[in-house]
């Protein structure tokens, strides 16, 4: 078992070291000689986070996942809005589902006040979704480093960037390929919905009026769209959208390979996640997760990483912001 363990540990090590020889100029051990308690701080700040909620893991991951989507891994998803600008968080897309922002407030502050303007915030969120990963059960990486933060959060580019939960397989990966991400990656990270929730309203059209033949979505399981109608009512008479279910009922905590075994089951929460079953390509990638979790762990790690050098800023292009939610004054 040691041996095997040793092989998986060395074989993350080689994709990681593979990733970071990219033309993002990211470095793995970064901050090591500029304010090395970076990420001990980061770290302590997420486990404390899921000491008090675990959910707060999935929602960091997330966080990360539309912070890269838009814009890059800037750390823009993070601003807030101003009475001039809607910022990336409160689209509709992002608002009320994102949440963390608090867990990158308190690590940002703590690094500041030892470390005064040497850690970005995009970094912090990179280093945040990493242990969020390994709280829950996931293997930890390495997290090459030395982002710069952007200066622009637009709600407006969230829409086209995204992908909403409605999409079919095509869509996604036009949408992912559009990032440099390969189908592959694809399968592989979407089962971050191994962890977390949804709010109601992202799917709530497959359970009610589906179309003019079905009342409900006919690839989701009869007795889990039950199950889902108690806790999501219909919208047309009860319509609260603070609603909000586990993506994965049995172990919505944990990350494993639960999810996957939900959408082979017809289980999927999404259009999207059960669309996934919708090629022989992507149906087998699935399977294969399923038979080899360690083998699914591992590739998660090389592809969260990949995913985090997508259109980054180095050098001048970006700043190291004071305050995660502000922009620095020039």
């Amino acid at each position: 078992m040691k041996a095997i363990l040793a092989a998986v540990v060395l074989f993350v090590a080689v994709l990681v070291s593979s990733y970071v020889r990219v033309d993002a100029q990211l470095e793995v051990g970064y901050y090591n000689d500029k304010c090395y308690l970076a990420e001990y701080i980061v770290k302590d700040e997420v486990h404390k986070a899921f000491d008090r909620n675990p959910g707060l893991a999935a929602g960091l991951v997330r966080m990360h996942f539309h912070d890269c989507f838009v814009r890059g891994c800037d750390g823009s998803v993070l601003i807030d809005s101003t009475p001039s600008n809607t910022a990336e968080k409160d689209s509709t897309i992002n608002n009320p589902s994102l949440r963390g922002f608090e867990v990158i407030d308190s690590a940002k502050a703590r690094i500041e006040a030892v470390c005064k303007g040497v850690v970005s915030c995009a970094d912090i969120l990179a280093f945040a979704a990493r242990d969020s990963v390994e709280v829950s059960g996931g293997y930890g990486y390495d997290v090459p480093a030395g982002r710069k933060d952007g200066r622009v959060s637009l709600a407006s580019d969230t829409i086209a960037n995204l992908p909403p939960p409605t999409d079919t397989l095509g869509q996604l990966i036009s949408s992912f390929t559009s990032k440099g991400l390969t189908q592959d990656d694809l399968i592989t990270l979407y089962g971050a919905h191994t962890i977390g929730r949804s709010h109601c309203t992202s799917f709530t059209s497959r359970l009610y009026n589906f179309s003019t033949t079905a009342a409900q979505d006919p690839t989701l399981d009869a007795s889990y769209a039950s199950v889902l109608k108690q806790q999501c009512p219909n919208p047309k008479f009860f319509n609260d959208t603070n609603l909000v279910v586990p993506m994965d009922p049995t172990t919505p905590t944990v990350f494993d390979v639960n999810y996957y075994s939900n959408v082979l089951n017809n289980k999927g929460l999404f259009t999207s996640d059960q669309t996934l079953l919708s090629s022989t390509v992507t149906g087998n990638l699935i399977r294969q997760n399923v038979a080899n979790p360690s083998l699914w762990e591992s590739k998660f790690a090389a592809a969260i990483i990949k995913m985090g050098q997508i259109q980054v800023l180095t050098g001048s292009a970006g700043e190291i912001r004071a305050n995660c939610r502000v922009i620095n004054k020039s």
